[in-house]
């Protein structure tokens, strides 16, 4: 009998994510893929998973799942409250969930995004070679709903003798080394000492798509707008209000916006874990 999952309570956002579906930007895919990679890999380690094995990624407010046979599990990423029908179980290390029992993934205490590793790995369809839920694009599956049923897949051998696992914790300010983008000369002198010497915050209106900024508005040099052109992940867009967006996993691969700036790409797992309001800084790499 195949192992699934219903879900009981799909939270604010639930998504599928593994590593991504990298080398389709000229079909106008982007990656897509678990914001906070490191930490999809390691709920995989700890669980004997493939790095790769797909997830659930959830946002904010977690999920509620009940497994049709008993698996094991692993909570990590955003710290939250975990439970199994009710009763505190362990964040951050192998958790048995038995047949017709249901893991409670809380809202996150710090950061955004938790991930929800199962031995064997979830087994949704791949699309393209990866089984991610794309939002802008629209491929893999489906965010979750109540009621989804999700396929697990068959545990690669035995789940390891438990180990301490070095999760790190959600940014108290976030940090970001960044290059210089190929429109940096469509800003002023002035707006570009702002850019790496202001203070900005992480905007509500920021999503899997990118994290949006709030704080002093960058001043063009050059007027008038560029015909779209190629976008990376990373890419530190200005738009109209002049409020610096960095472009996350499921970023557009085409924009018309200029590029200021770059963020190499270690730095975003942290990125994906700033919650509203963090401060933000851009210094130079």
């Amino acid at each position: 009998m195949t192992t699934k999952l219903t879900t009981v309570r799909s939270g604010a956002l639930t998504t599928v994510q593994d590593s991504g579906r990298p080398g389709h930007a000229h079909l106008g895919v982007p990656r897509s893929g678990a914001l906070d990679a490191p930490a999809m890999r390691l709920a995989n380690r700890l669980l004997g998973n493939a790095p790769d094995a797909a997830v659930l990624e959830t946002t904010l407010t977690g999920c509620a799942l009940r497994p049709n046979q008993d698996v094991t599990a692993v909570v990590g990423g955003a710290p939250c409250p975990v439970t199994v029908d009710g009763r505190p179980a362990a964040w951050g290390a192998p958790v048995r969930v038995p047949a017709g029992s249901v893991l409670d993934v809380g809202a996150a205490t710090a950061g955004v995004r938790s991930y929800v590793a199962v031995a064997g790995g979830v087994a949704a369809e791949p699309v393209l070679g990866s089984r991610s839920t794309d939002l802008l694009s629209g491929l893999g599956p489906q965010p979750l709903r109540d009621g989804d049923v999700v396929a697990v897949g068959t545990p690669a051998g035995p789940v390891p003798a438990p180990v301490a696992a070095p999760w790190p914790g959600p940014p108290a300010e976030l940090v970001l080394p960044v290059r210089p983008g190929p429109r940096a000369d469509w800003f002023t002198p002035a707006a570009l000492r702002t850019f790496t010497s202001a203070a900005y915050r992480v905007s509500p209106h920021s999503n899997r798509i990118g994290l949006r900024t709030e704080g002093p508005p960058l001043e063009r040099a050059a007027a008038g707008e560029l015909p779209s052109e190629g976008m990376v992940l990373g890419a530190v867009q200005v738009p109209p209000d002049g409020r610096p967006v960095l472009f996350l996993h499921d970023h557009p691969t085409t924009g018309g916006y200029p590029v200021v700036a770059v963020v190499p790409e270690p730095a975003l797992a942290a990125a994906a874990q700033a919650a509203a309001g963090t401060p933000v800084r851009f210094t130079p790499a």
